[in-house]
């Protein structure tokens, strides 16, 4: 009797599609070209930012590591971040996950903080409150609405999604100002004269 029990709670499951996924994750699947497009330019953007930092390199002047560290790897972490995100969510999961981008999401809280402290030492640029804002705020407002997001993904799942899809856009569209604004600085700044 409790197999023949178990196995019509498996087929249930089943027909309502998508594995174990609760009510409403099987919007997941809707999801998909989504972030076929957004993975897409999280890569491609990751590859233009090597070049940009390949140009720079060129610059003597230009070679501060604090200051690389401090405002282009956490361009190329944040799209590394929606590449990872568009893999996640595009992955043939059996169950939510939900966890999964709760996982990407506390890293990034943590991973601001060490941005917004790299910021702060380095010495080569004085960061202005538009930097503040663009390098560490948004990012983290990011992150944190996808922590919010996998939280409330089994009470609402379909509010959920669209929480990492906000996410991913947001640290999609500030890399590209991120990126945007380095290549601007180092073509608009003079270079240092020699001594």
């Amino acid at each position: 009797m409790k197999r023949k029990e178990l196995d019509n709670r498996c087929f249930s499951l089943v027909r309502r599609g998508c594995g174990h996924l609760p009510e409403g994750m099987t919007a997941l699947k809707e999801w998909e070209s989504f972030y076929v497009i957004v993975g897409s330019s999280a890569g491609a953007l990751i590859g233009l930012q090597f070049v940009v930092m390949t140009l720079v390199a060129e610059r003597p002047e230009a070679r501060d590591p604090r200051l690389a560290t401090a405002f282009g790897t956490p361009t190329i972490a944040h799209f590394g971040a929606v590449l990872l995100l568009s893999s996640l969510l595009s992955a043939p999961w059996e169950g939510t996950p939900a966890i999964a981008w709760g996982a990407v999401g506390m890293l990034g809280i943590i991973y601001s903080g060490f941005v917004a402290r790299r910021v702060k030492a380095q010495t080569g640029y004085e960061p202005l409150l538009e930097d503040w804002f663009y390098f560490v705020l948004l990012p983290l407002a990011a992150y944190v609405i996808l922590v919010v997001g996998a939280v409330a993904a089994s009470w609402h799942p379909r509010l959920a999604l669209f929480a990492v899809a906000a996410s991913a856009l947001i640290l999609l569209f500030d890399g590209i100002h991120n990126a945007w604004d380095s290549v601007v600085y180092h073509i608009t700044t003079k270079p240092k004269s020699r001594e």
